[in-house]
């Protein structure tokens, strides 16, 4: 079988189709560093003062390894491999004098890298790139699209993390426009308690994880066992398709004992049958072949991205894909349900598998769910 070189460059579409196909990786190469080597002496992150933006927790509950290794932090990502690469712009009212930082996670530091320029925006902008040899390492061709998902639950991190710090409301930047940088989140300075009327302000509606929550989350080993009750199911759904913008839809599979394939009604409040029958094998199968997602209690599916899709529709739904899996993560761990996200997926065409169009409605991602179970350990 011909195998192609994983440093070649390649379209985004033809990779995805790669990855998507059954071809194996080949045996694992070096991942490279843990972290970005930037340039320049490091420096701490300073302590935030009364009228200043708290940059350290912000990181820390965000993006900050809490090992020596760089492997467990607040986001998720394939392999642990940790591909996302965060540069800093900074304008004022930070705890740092305005530029441009480069992070290091395993640190926690910066390494200023420049100027920005004197219309900079207030806050805290962060701009996430990858560095694609990591996961290459291990995923070989199936890298692509994991790459992007990674991206996706780092912005997610940083969004819910300025959430839980009770800043305005994160602006996020997920259109997929280009290839680096490939996301944009945006975090304002704090919001004051009342307007200049003295009433009081009002904060977003949807519920702010707690600091604590944030940096609990991990992805649970297998096995996932037991299927969450109906509420948890709903909310987990209700957040991901909040959070997962227009270009893909959502829909959960579940075991025994009335298996197959539930997505929310019209209402948007209550669940509706959208398909009956075992799926949970088949998922395993798709699922680069992980078995023991035949026996968890249920799986949350992204769909969407057809196989004709043009590079910012591939990169788009995949970043919006990572995000809305982080938060619908969040949502299951608050209801106490365990839960692992699925990336790699192949042959996974569930719009086919329905009886649709074959090519127009893949899975794009997925989180295991099930009920939280005693051995239940931290792993990323």
């Amino acid at each position: 079988m011909q195998h192609r070189d994983r440093n070649r460059p390649e379209g985004l579409a033809a990779a995805l189709a790669l990855a998507r196909s059954p071809q194996r990786p080949r045996p694992d190469t070096l991942a490279g560093p843990v972290v970005q080597a930037w340039p320049g002496r490091p420096c701490a992150i300073p302590e935030a003062g009364p009228a200043e933006q708290d940059l350290r927790a912000l990181l820390h509950l965000s993006l900050h390894a809490s090992d020596a290794s760089g492997r467990l932090r607040p986001a998720p990502s394939a392999g642990a491999l940790h591909p996302v690469d965060t540069e800093l712009v900074l304008g004022t009212g930070c705890p740092l004098p305005p530029g441009r930082y480069g992070y290091d996670p395993l640190r926690h530091q910066v390494h200023r890298l420049g100027p920005v320029p004197a219309d900079t925006p207030q806050g805290i902008t962060a701009e996430l790139s990858v560095t694609a040899r990591r996961t290459a390492s291990h995923y070989g061709h199936r890298a692509r699209p994991l790459l992007l998902l990674d991206t996706g639950h780092a912005a997610a991190a940083l969004f819910l993390a300025a959430r839980a710090l009770g800043t305005g409301t994160p602006e996020l930047h997920l259109q997929g426009h280009a290839e680096t940088p490939l996301a944009l989140v945006r975090v304002p300075p704090h919001l004051p308690d009342h307007g200049p009327d003295g009433s009081p302000l009002s904060r977003p509606s949807a519920r702010t994880p707690t600091p604590e929550e944030l940096l609990a989350r991990r992805s649970a080993p297998p096995p996932l066992p037991g299927t969450p009750d109906p509420e948890t199911l709903r909310a987990v759904l209700t957040t991901a398709t909040r959070a997962g913008g227009s270009d893909l839809r959502w829909c959960v599979a579940v075991g025994p004992p009335r298996p197959g394939l539930l997505e929310l009604g019209t209402d948007g409040t209550t669940l509706r049958r959208l398909a009956a029958g075992e799926t949970l094998p088949t998922l395993a199968a798709w699922a680069a072949g992980q078995a023991w997602i035949a026996d968890a209690g249920a799986v949350l599916l992204a769909r969407g991205c057809p196989e004709d899709a043009d590079e910012p529709h591939i990169r788009r739904t995949h970043l919006r894909a990572g995000f809305a899996v982080q938060l619908a993560h969040v949502t299951a761990r608050y209801h106490g349900a365990a839960a692992r996200p699925v990336g790699s997926w192949q042959q996974a065409d569930l719009g086919a598998a329905l009886g649709a169009a074959p090519g127009q409605d893949w899975i794009v991602h997925g989180l295991a769910l099930g009920t939280l179970h005693a051995d239940e350990e931290n792993t990323s």
